[in-house]
């Protein structure tokens, strides 16, 4: 960790660091860093060991970077962002580092972080839902949230009707302003009902992209280098023959 810390603070040296790294703020690195998440998740989802550790390495180096900027402008360094973690940790798990008995488990886990907004001076339950978050984990979390105050159908019927409401009008949208709109209403239902099945909306639909690319590549295979050649009909044909293959495997 030291000689990490010692080699990102040679970069950042005003008179002999890199010109790169010198030129950053921490609105410049931010999308590397949450690049470097989904890769982390990436080599977990393609169980590659020797990638992870790679990757955790970027991600690890991104946390350096952070805090040495912040370490520079005077707000904190790497020290207190481990302090910060730690005094965190400890606090949201009193039944191992406090008094407390029992076992974590979500309700407990939300009242505990629930409290700790409060001492942020939260104003809604709705506090604290990052803006920077995937669009489709962001509308799950804000979902989620006003289901704790009550704000939830008793069933998957009531977010079924309401999917289908929104279908309805999406589909008479006039204006591009409007067909957005309720576009957008339809996702944020079709995340609802997800919600209300139990299901993780966003594991859901990594699982669906990584289905979908699985099987067009065998397709493009299959079309052996012609498959943007064929017609639509040609081409469902070879879906199918694709999605038939995957079931007899």
């Amino acid at each position: 960790m030291e000689r990490l810390l010692g080699i990102m603070a040679k970069l950042r040296d005003p008179q002999t660091g890199c010109e790169w790294d010198l030129a950053q703020t921490f609105s410049t690195i931010a999308p590397y860093t949450i690049e470097e998440a989904y890769e982390v998740a990436d080599a977990i989802e393609r169980s590659d060991h020797a990638d992870l550790q790679d990757e955790l390495g970027d991600l690890l180096f991104q946390v350096v970077f952070h805090a040495r900027m912040a370490e520079e402008a005077g707000y904190f360094d790497f020290g207190g962002v481990a302090q910060s973690i730690s005094d965190k940790m400890e606090a949201r798990h009193p039944h191992i580092f406090g008094d407390e008995t029992g076992t974590m488990g979500e309700a407990r886990w939300e009242t505990i972080k629930a409290a700790e907004r409060d001492t942020k001076g939260a104003t809604s339950a709705l506090d604290g839902v990052a803006k920077a978050l995937p669009a489709l984990m962001r509308a799950q979390k804000l979902q989620k949230r006003a289901a704790r105050t009550g704000f939830d159908w008793p069933d998957t019927a009531g977010p079924t009707a309401k999917l289908h409401e929104e279908i309805e009008e999406l589909k008479t949208a006039n204006s591009d302003r409007e067909k957005t709109e309720e576009a957008g209403d339809f996702l944020f239902a079709a995340v609802n009902l997800v919600r209300a099945h139990g299901i993780d909306a966003e594991e859901a639909l990594r699982a669906a992209n990584t289905k979908f690319e699985r099987r067009f590549r065998d397709m493009e295979t299959l079309g052996e280098g012609k498959f943007a050649d064929l017609n639509l009909d040609e081409q469902e044909a070879l879906w199918q023959r694709v999605k038939a293959a995957e079931k007899r495997s």
